[in-house]
């Protein structure tokens, strides 16, 4: 057995499942290392990506070669009509015009080859967050709003994708365009060239340093947005509560400062974000106009040609374009940072450790369960459960009763392992679940909770959530034990009638019938029923309990049941308060102690 005071194999330190949290908080991930990252996505589909790179070069080659004959036409057509050489003109116009349509082509199939590599990328990217989602223990989301997940999946990720396959496009483009003009400028003139050896400098420091301050701007916007869609789906979830108690005003005037703080934010990091473009535009006009001027000079006192001037003035715009085109697409590449940061923390997040190295399949379960000394608390410092213990033989009922806050629930959370405890140890059949498989423990379990889970798709599909393969025959023997089978095929198309979202078509008690007709149709050994019949009336109630009890012959069964009236028969009750057993016993037994079960009951029997 571990040590009490350490955490064993495959166990989640309180510290280690809060560390998440603590990271996003305090610690920016390096710009460096999100490229890495980012680049691996790309790095994915190399032939794709070598086509769109191979598609860019030989696009902006004939681009490029565009101005060079420009020149060369210029110059064959001369000072006076009688020195022209039309038809050298007529060729290099057509030699033009043959280039820029090729480039057009080639552009044209970059567009397609970039939107298949969109969609491979925004695929997998996609599909390894949500992997991480599922990977992730019960805890990480207990401090995070839905909204917000859903807003790194959908808009960061999107975000993200742009700049994988638009801006890298861009960048490589405008690498190419900036080196071969540069290139064919020095070979034209290249005392002019001199003019950018002020400009270009000044508008690399000045983008590195409104950079530097754009991106945290991009980031908040990100996290606003985030928080935004978290307070929108909460609304969205309590709506009637919001009308029932008639806080619509207050509801709109919280809405109206978290967009508010969503648009300032977005706001202020566009701003900055075009400030960089406009800027550096100014500077690169500026070194036009430096050019134009010099040129003229130089062209009158005969250093240079016509031709040739005409040729590096339309260079140097090419020159200075994708610079300016660079400074514009700052603000989408500090965005694109900021989402991917959040993106990929999301994929970092510390999922629930892999099994121990011993960990065995828990086959041929019988169901004796134990707790002993065990120590939990969901932040650290705060403990909910303190040296509780407690057996439960196999195939016996157990009831957990209590105050609402005991802990009740948290026993049920720890025998699943949807958290790991801090101290002591929990057994079932004498094997530790800490040396055994989460999913064979989990699958020796059967789970019907008070809060109901019902997914898009037929009643048929689930009820059979959990069995997959079961029979239409089975599916209605359990539904008729779960007694909801005659609504259901009172239904348009019976068992093949779709429910929508959440089961938001069919009321409350009906979606709780049929996941017990759920857990009803798996064969496990344990069973745990966390509030399963809150949501029915009480006749329907009593005719399930005697289903129920069918259900929970032969199995070890864990109750917890505000209703005490339910669990009257149970084999061995435990009454929890503050993380302990305060008693415990049979139902007789703990009303002749008249201690704080009977109080509980007989509050209930007053109430009702």
């Amino acid at each position: 057995m571990n040590n009490p005071g350490k955490i064993g194999g495959g166990r989640l330190t309180r510290a280690e499942q809060n560390n998440d949290t603590r990271r996003e908080q305090t610690v920016k991930m390096p710009r460096r290392k999100i490229l890495a990252r980012l680049w691996q996505y790309l790095g994915r589909y190399r032939r794709l990506l070598i086509l769109a790179i191979a598609l860019v070069l030989l696009s902006n080659l004939f681009v490029l070669v565009g101005p060079k004959l420009s020149g060369m036409a210029i110059d064959a057509v001369g000072v006076g009509a009688g020195e022209a050489d039309f038809p050298r003109v007529l060729r290099l116009v057509a030699l033009m015009v043959a280039c820029y349509a090729l480039s057009a082509l080639l552009r044209l199939l970059l567009q397609k080859v970039m939107l298949r590599l969109r969609r491979n990328v925004i695929y997998r990217m996609r599909k390894d967050v949500f992997d991480s989602l599922i990977s992730l223990p019960v805890g990480y989301f207990d401090g995070r709003q839905t909204g917000d997940i859903l807003s790194v999946i959908s808009y960061d990720i999107d975000t993200v994708n742009e700049s994988l396959s638009g801006d890298f496009i861009q960048v490589l483009q405008s690498l190419v365009t900036v080196v071969v003009s540069f290139i064919m400028m020095l070979t034209i003139a290249p005392r002019l060239v001199l003019i950018f050896a002020v400009t270009v400098p000044l508008s690399f420091f000045y983008t590195r340093w409104i950079a530097a301050r754009v991106r945290p701007l991009y980031a908040r916007r990100s996290q606003r947005l985030g928080q935004l869609n978290g307070f929108m789906e909460e609304m969205m979830d309590g709506q009637k509560t919001t009308k029932a108690y008639g806080r619509e005003k207050e509801v709109l005037a919280a809405f109206d400062e978290q967009n508010e703080q969503a648009v300032s934010a977005y706001t202020r990091a566009e701003y900055m974000g075009t400030l960089v473009g406009a800027s550096v535009n100014f500077i690169n006009n500026v070194s036009l106009a430096l050019v134009s001027v010099l040129g003229g000079l130089l062209y009158l006192s005969g250093g240079v040609g016509l031709g040739d001037i005409s040729s590096f003035v339309q260079y140097s715009r090419k020159f200075s374009g994708p610079i300016n085109e660079m400074a514009n697409i700052i603000g989408d590449l500090q965005s694109a940072f900021a989402a991917a940061e959040r993106v990929l923390r999301l994929m970092d997040a510390t999922p629930e450790k892999p099994d121990a190295p011993d960990a065995a399949k828990l086959e041929a379960v019988r169901g004796d369960v134990t707790m002993k000394n065990v120590d939990f608390g969901y932040t650290q410092g705060v403990p909910v459960i303190q040296n509780f213990s407690m057996h439960a033989r196999a195939g016996s009922v157990i009831a957990i009763v209590g105050e609402t806050g005991a802990g009740k629930t948290t026993i049920i959370n720890l025998l699943m392992r949807f958290y790991d405890i801090d101290r002591g140890s929990i057994r079932v059949d004498g094997k530790d679940i800490y040396h055994v498989t989460r999913d064979s423990l989990r699958r020796a379990y059967t789970m019907v909770l008070q809060d109901t889970w019902l997914f898009s798709g037929t009643i048929f599909d689930n009820i059979a959530y959990g069995k997959p393969g079961a029979t239409r025959v089975e599916v209605e023997r359990a539904a008729r034990a779960a007694m909801i089978h005659n609504f259901i095929v009172r239904l348009p198309k019976g068992y093949d009638t779709m429910i929508g979202d959440s089961g938001a078509n069919i009321s409350k008690g009906q979606k709780q019938l049929m996941t017990i007709a759920r857990a009803m149709l798996l064969d496990s050994k344990m069973l745990i029923l966390d509030e399963a019949t809150s949501n029915v009336d009480t006749r329907t109630e009593q005719k399930i309990q005697a289903a129920m009890r069918q259900l929970m012959e032969g199995r070890t069964s864990f109750v917890i049941a505000h209703r005490l009236s339910t669990i009257r028969n149970a084999d061995h009750i435990l009454v929890v308060d503050d993380g302990n057993i305060a008693e415990q016993g049979t139902h007789e037994q703990l009303m002749a102690q008249n201690g704080p079960y009977s109080k509980l009951y007989y509050a209930q029997f007053e109430t009702y």
